[in-house]
């Protein structure tokens, strides 16, 4: 995909994060999905009806549910609410405005704005009130029920199409973006800096405000790996780790942890590969063995980039990064204390 976009630059993906294999994707789900809401329309209307099983407008929220379906405007509300009510809206511009010309402008602006007023902001909203008022006898002949079936009903199968298309590439859908406060705080903007920005750029912007943070937390992690790539975990990790075996006693654990100060200890196999953390948190209701009780380890290679676990470490749960060979065997550990520091040294260097 690079190299095609070298070579022909046109063929550059115009939305940021755009990749070939979920573009093909996009395409395996919107022609399964306008297959199936054909195939239940045709078996809902029956041979030789005049009422169309398909509608047009269908065919734009596909590309916005399956090619961007972490957009605001390809949400299950938005693709439902926005065809349904901008359908209503254009049979109602039918009945009031004697002009075709009149009732099609109508009908569109009618619709944009009282879909804003509902959050259910969907561009082929658009398409569906203007078809309503030009798709002919049929159409105008149906009256309100038009907006139930076909445009309802294609309208749901299109959505529930797109919930299990995304569950298969592991893209959340409806998409949804949980920030954690505590990050916000560790980050060097806010959520009241994003929302200023926004007002001061004065554009609109088809992503979700939460996304912008989650995006520009992501970019300050980036430049930090950017700038001080050359350090990595093996530089700072504590190698005089202490461990405990899965099959250990909690009380053996918890002695460990008191006796060493330390909030996270590693929980080992029989084989000596890491398979848990355990800390006081865990241990506040022990329960049979330190391996029943272990939460699931965040590990790193010796070689990962400092700046990149900092992600990790400032994510609000956890306290330590697991270092691991190969074999999944303990090399160390990188600690919130280890990051900070590794930081205070970077600063020192850069005074």
């Amino acid at each position: 995909m690079a190299a095609l976009s070298r070579r022909l630059p046109q063929f550059r993906p115009i939305l940021a994060g755009a990749r070939l294999s979920d573009r093909l994707f996009a395409c395996a789900g919107a022609l399964a999905a306008i297959s199936v809401a054909g195939a239940i329309g045709a078996l809902v209307v029956g041979p030789g009806a005049a009422l169309p099983f398909i509608v047009a407008p269908v065919g734009a929220s596909a590309v916005l549910v399956f090619a961007v379906p972490s957009s605001p405007l390809a949400q299950p509300w938005p693709v439902i609410a926005g065809n349904v009510v901008s359908t209503l809206i254009g049979v109602g511009a039918r009945l009031v405005v004697p002009d075709v010309l009149a009732q099609a402008g109508l009908a569109v602006a009618v619709a944009i704005a009282t879909m804003s007023l509902l959050r259910c902001l969907h561009p082929p909203g658009g398409a569906a009130a203007l078809t309503a008022v030009i798709g002919g006898s049929v159409i105008t002949g149906a009256g309100p029920l038009f907006a139930l079936f076909p445009v309802g009903v294609n309208s749901v199968v299109l959505v529930a199409m797109g919930w299990l298309f995304h569950r298969l590439s592991r893209h959340p859908y409806p998409h949804r973006t949980a920030p954690s406060d505590r990050a916000d705080r560790r980050s060097c903007f806010r959520a009241d800096d994003v929302d200023r920005a926004l007002a001061e750029i004065g554009e609109t912007f088809d992503i979700d405000r939460d996304d912008i943070g989650l995006l520009l937390r992501e970019v300050e992690t980036q430049a930090l790996v950017r700038q001080h790539g050359d350090l990595v975990a093996a530089d700072v990790m504590s190698r005089d780790t202490v461990s405990v075996r899965s099959g250990d006693d909690p009380t053996t654990a918890r002695d460990l942890l008191l006796e060493h100060d330390v909030r996270t200890v590693p929980v080992l196999d029989d084989d000596g590969a890491v398979v848990g953390t355990l800390g006081l948190r865990e241990l506040a209701h022990p329960a049979g063995t330190v391996g029943s009780m272990a939460s699931l380890p965040s590990t790193a290679s010796a070689d990962t980039p400092l700046a990149a676990l900092s992600r990790i470490l400032t994510d609000g749960r956890t306290h330590a990064v697991v270092i691991v060979d190969e074999r999944n065997r303990l090399r160390g550990m990188v600690t919130q204390t280890d990051l900070l520091i590794a930081l205070c040294r970077i600063l020192a260097d850069s005074a």
